[in-house]
């Protein structure tokens, strides 16, 4: 099969790959927010595995496809109820997070911006600690600063990752207040999974913008021509 023949067949795979990753979020937030465990249990594991197919059809960078397949990693670890798999969990994610820092590569950061990551940071550590389990505090404090890290280093990429990554912050922190035992929101999980879909989707997006420059690499660097959304 020729080169132009393999494109052809990905750039097919586009649009029903994407189409599929809705439908399956749509099920998924339905799931949560109507207590189907079914539509939840099924849906939820086919999220990031959808959104890597997406990037690969659209011959995105590799990392941003690991990114994502650690992702699915930890959602279908922290489906059991159990610590140990939350744990295992938490460290996939930190794992994607990796694999993000390094696409957003050595650019330039707004240090204004930053200043405003480390005092949220700061802040919800010290208003967190205290209910959190004793031996989930530092494991939780180093995987926050290591998703802070990521959140603020994702404006590299331009307004759509900065947008994911500050909602992926988001995400994680209404299950940390969850796990605190702060006053939750009403459907906590809804907004837990709505978030986070929407961050994986936004960097996805930012990660593929034309003008997107990952790992130091110049814009359109890894797709022969630009396919739209």
């Amino acid at each position: 099969m020729s080169a132009a023949a393999v494109t052809d067949r990905r750039e097919r795979l586009v649009r029903p790959l994407l189409i599929a990753f809705l439908v399956a979020s749509a099920v998924d937030l339905f799931g949560v927010l109507a207590d189907v465990g079914a539509a939840h249990l099924v849906a939820k594991p086919l999220l990031m595995p959808l959104l890597a197919g997406y990037t690969a059809a659209r011959r995105g960078p590799g990392l941003l496809i690991a990114a994502l397949l650690f992702g699915w990693g930890g959602d279908t670890l922290l489906l059991p109820d159990a610590d140990a798999a939350f744990l295992i969990g938490m460290g996939s994610f930190a794992a994607g997070h990796v694999c993000y820092l390094w696409l957003f590569g050595r650019a330039r950061s707004s240090l204004p911006v930053g200043f405003v990551y480390a005092a949220v940071l700061a802040t919800f550590v010290a208003l967190l600690w205290s209910g959190l389990p004793a031996d989930m505090r530092i494991p939780m404090t180093g995987y926050s600063l290591l998703l802070t890290a990521m959140a603020y280093r994702a404006g590299t990429l331009g307004r759509y990752a900065a947008a994911g990554g500050a909602l992926f912050l988001l995400s994680d922190a209404l299950i940390a207040t969850g796990i605190a035992d702060w006053p939750q929101l009403p459907a906590p999980d809804f907004w837990v999974m709505l978030t986070y879909i929407a961050a994986q989707f936004l960097l996805t997006v930012g990660a593929l913008a034309p003008g997107a420059k990952w790992a130091g690499v110049g814009p359109g660097a890894y797709r022969e021509r630009s396919i739209s959304i």
